[in-house]
């Protein structure tokens, strides 16, 4: 048995390596055996880079290690305003993501005497009303880069079933105004709070932090994933099926390795389909069931490495839950 610390690093490492995992294969066909899916550089990502998945979980999880509570306002814009600075540099940023912060820097541009700093707060009910104008304009804003960013979440409030719901829910609204986005981080949150205490995976078991008839609709999701492979599961640049193929990945999978192979393996978003199974696996399986050279070379923005993820794990750790 994998111990409680080991278990919430992985939720966090297991997630980046998962992330540069795939993003050599963003965007790609699937990859069936016997073809190998390889450590490797790909379009502009070098080899052991994470993307904007681990990008804008780890203003989350700073937020957590400095001792802030992501269910408030403040935290929210302080994460807000992380998110913003990293977004003029990217390499990538999501599409739903994009609008959102454009629409948040239009506001913010008319409200010129406001300083962020000052008035973190405002920021993050800036940004919620920027995710719900993108929603109304478009109509729909169910995209996955809420469920990507999610895995550190749940490590801030480890006992705290309401806390964790409440959280997850809170980062996800702030660029993700669909219901499914905030419900998929929900469910996945605690999964993962689960699996850090217990080493086990429950996901079924957390559908009653959700109203009756959503539980519903996403026992159906869950049981749909169940029986399909990764790569039969299309579209999962839509949060419910980056979801599902993300949990077919863990259903069929029997180590974190494969669990993360066989996410990469669904094609098209494989960065953020493995990121999502790695968090989830990675508090099952815990960072020790990664590849070291993996670890050794897992960097990214803004300029870290493994080894200053796993730091502010156990900052967080210390600072709430005993780790």
């Amino acid at each position: 048995m994998t111990s409680r610390t080991d278990r919430a690093l992985g939720a966090v490492l297991g997630s980046a390596a998962g992330d540069a995992l795939g993003a050599a294969y963003e965007f790609k066909p699937a990859v069936l055996p016997p073809t190998p899916i390889e450590w490797k550089a790909g379009g502009p990502w070098e080899r052991g880079e994470w993307t904007d998945d681990t990008a804008m979980a780890i203003p989350l999880l700073d937020e957590l290690a400095a001792g802030g509570d992501l269910r408030t306002d403040a935290a929210l814009g302080r994460v807000v305003t992380r998110w913003l600075g990293w977004a003029h540099g990217a390499k990538d940023v999501g599409i739903q993501t994009r609008k959102v912060f454009g629409a948040l820097e239009r506001q913010l541009g008319r409200l010129a005497g406001l300083d962020a700093a000052d008035d973190p707060g405002h920021v993050a009910r800036l940004c919620r009303a920027a995710a719900a104008q993108v929603h109304d304009v478009t109509g729909r804003s169910g995209g996955n880069g809420s469920l990507m960013r999610t895995g550190p979440v749940a490590l801030g409030y480890l006992g705290d079933r309401d806390a964790v719901a409440a959280a997850a829910r809170a980062q996800s609204d702030l660029t993700h105004h669909d219901a499914d986005a905030g419900d998929a981080c929900v469910l996945w949150s605690l999964a993962i709070a689960h699996a850090v205490d217990t080493g086990e995976i429950d996901l079924v078991g957390q559908l009653g932090a959700l109203p009756e008839a959503r539980a519903e609709v996403w026992r159906e999701r869950i049981a749909e994933a169940e029986g399909l492979q990764p790569h039969e599961i299309k579209n999962n640049g839509w949060v419910v099926a980056a979801l599902q193929a993300a949990w077919s990945a863990i259903h069929h999978g029997d180590s974190l390795v494969d669990v993360l192979e066989r996410a990469v393996r669904a094609g098209d978003d494989t960065d953020t389909v493995a990121a999502i199974a790695g968090s989830l696996a990675g508090a099952k399986y815990g960072a020790s069931a990664l590849p070291r050279v993996w670890v050794d070379e897992l960097h990214g923005w803004p300029r870290e490495r493994a080894t200053d993820l796993e730091t502010k794990v156990l900052l967080v750790g210390r600072r709430v839950s005993d780790l």
